[in-house]
């Protein structure tokens, strides 16, 4: 049987109904074979990042136990982005669902379509805020979750009351 590692996602997206989006992409991934989410955050509402104008997001992260290889998780969540209607056309601009591989176990993965951990996770409290729910004591590219979220401004970011579930077995 494959190595079983613990990978770390994002979710986010401030396009149509988001939770649910959210809801089905991480049932989506849990049915894949050699998947299984683990566990998820509580989602937050954000300021958005990059391009400012443009309606606040929902964001979450979520664990997943994988036994397939980082680059095939990749266009697993790429294939879950599209079954959510996502269309890439102006980067850090209004999107129904992104979703982006924050960590792949220890491993440091650098090649044209992935980089792991991802680059820019420290400066994003959008992502550190709801990944310290899930990994707060995790180390990740040699800093521990928690202490990189310290660092950074969350103001703006408020829990909602929107939770999503760990999808079920099928």
């Amino acid at each position: 049987m494959p190595e079983t590692v613990s990978a770390l996602i994002a979710l986010g997206g401030n396009i149509g109904d988001v939770a649910g989006a959210m809801q089905s992409a991480l049932g989506r991934l849990h049915a894949e074979p050699g998947m299984s989410v683990v566990s998820v955050s509580p989602i937050y509402s954000t300021p958005p990042w990059g391009i400012t104008e443009q309606p606040r997001f929902l964001n979450a992260c979520a664990e997943v136990e994988t036994s397939i290889p980082p680059h095939v998780l990749l266009q697993r969540v790429l294939a879950a982005e599209r079954g959510a209607g996502r269309r890439r056309l102006r980067r850090w601009g209004p999107r129904t669902l992104d979703i982006d591989i924050l960590a792949y176990g220890d491993q440091a993965i650098e090649s044209p379509t992935l980089t792991v951990p991802h680059p820019r996770m420290f400066e994003r409290a959008f992502v550190l805020v709801p990944l310290a729910d899930i990994a707060g004591e995790r180390v990740i590219g040699g800093r521990r979750v928690s202490d990189a979220l310290s660092a950074l401004d969350t103001s703006g970011i408020i829990r909602t009351d929107d939770l999503l579930s760990l999808p079920r077995a099928a």
